[in-house]
């Protein structure tokens, strides 16, 4: 699907690393870099021309990502990914609401970038971390959640869809729930909203973070939502120029109306001008039409290694494009390496999950990731180089 968009696919590879990152299509780094060669100046500080698109094109870029998720263009603040969106939410919300013995609730499946702001919060306030139980396909369902909130929980803080399980949860029905039980809950969208249409009014989450460049957008610019009345609340984790009325002393400093009070410093107005190219570009598309492309895929490979034993999926219940597996006898990264010799580029390891290891027994798996790009011709290629073991054992003394 639309292979020619993208100029990484002109060489001899095969990409299936998309949960780490995606390629992008030339829309968006030809949107990147007519920004630099015609109107590179930065934005909302300028008094002539160029400065004042460049103001346009940031702005719209606000609104169009708003848009994509259903938001407010107020609601949107731009950051560096979805990590730092997750530290401003923890280190600039709850850090100043959140006492000792609180609870957030989080599971075993999360990424680091959702599981470490929590146990430093842990450190600073006492708080406690505790883990919604996995079912036996490691997928939360709403019946664990109901039986893990207690009147300590204050929080629930969850991946929409993980990054090596690859379950999708169901948010709509943990928001309500949590609302019911005066709970907050975060949303990790960073492999949910590259993949599946995300309306952050009907899931009634309080905050949302995800990345542009797991979306065929550029690296170093991410997106944190939140709720209007609760981003007025966001004590700002940076201060400088920008989002800042005036300040003449230590007791008169005045701060901007949100977003811009928490966009603090020249942003990378390139990747933001990116992201809106890439939103563009995935709307042209159509979500539906990615996410069933992606568990066909999913299927196919399903269908084709299921008469190889030596090669165990731990998620083949899982509703995306994440296929984690292991090969017997077998380290990860050897996989890695051998299927690297073929030009085919997949993740191995502990995927950021390090905690994962203690609801499934593995440390390290080897993980496929899908999009758009990916093909059958590919899975056939990656299946017939994993159904020889003893070639890759071979292989790699």
């Amino acid at each position: 699907m639309n292979r020619e968009d993208f100029p990484m696919l002109n060489q001899d590879i095969i990409y299936l690393d998309n949960g780490a990152t995606t390629f992008k299509p030339k829309c968006v780094i030809d949107a990147m870099n007519d920004y630099y060669t015609k109107y590179s100046a930065n934005a909302h500080r300028g008094d002539y021309d160029i400065s004042y698109k460049v103001d346009v094109a940031y702005e719209n870029a606000r609104k169009n990502t708003a848009k994509f998720i259903n938001a407010e263009p107020e609601e949107i603040v731009f950051t560096s990914g979805a990590t730092d969106s997750l530290n401003i939410i923890a280190n600039g919300f709850f850090k100043n609401i959140l006492e000792a013995g609180d609870e957030v609730l989080i599971t075993l499946s999360e990424h680091a970038s959702n599981v470490l702001p929590w146990f430093k919060l842990s450190r600073d306030l006492g708080i406690n971390v505790n883990y919604i139980e996995l079912d036996s396909n490691l997928h939360v369902t709403i019946n664990n959640v109901k039986k893990a909130i207690n009147p300590r929980t204050k929080v629930i803080s969850l991946a929409g869809i993980t990054n090596v399980v690859g379950d999708e949860r169901p948010i709509k029905e943990i928001c309500r729930l949590a609302h019911d039980n005066n709970i907050f809950v975060v949303v990790d969208g960073a492999q949910s909203v590259p993949h599946k249409p995300t309306d952050v009014k009907d899931l009634d989450c309080d905050f949302l973070a995800f990345s542009a460049h797991k979306m065929m957008g550029p690296t170093g610019v991410g997106v944190l939502y939140g709720k209007r009345e609760l981003l007025e609340t966001i004590e700002p984790v940076s201060l400088g120029g920008g989002m800042n009325e005036s300040f003449d002393s230590i007791d008169e400093v005045y701060l901007k109306d949100i977003p811009i009070r928490l966009e603090a410093g020249t942003q990378n107005i390139a990747g933001v001008i990116g992201l809106s190219a890439a939103i563009d570009y995935i709307q042209r598309i159509g979500l539906d039409n990615i996410d069933i492309h992606e568990i066909r895929l999913k299927k196919y490979f399903m269908e084709k290694i299921k008469d190889i034993k030596h090669v165990h999926v731990i998620n083949e219940e899982c509703d995306s494009g994440i296929i984690a597996f292991t090969v017997d006898d077998v380290f990860p990264q050897d996989v890695a390496y051998y299927l690297n010799k073929y030009h085919i580029c997949v993740r191995a390891g502990n995927h950021c999950a390090k905690i994962l290891k203690n609801a499934i027994g593995v440390k390290n798996t080897v993980r496929v990731s899908l999009y758009i790009y990916n093909t059958e011709s590919e899975i056939d290629r990656l299946v017939e180089l994993l159904s020889d073991k003893m070639r890759i054992i071979r292989e790699m003394i």
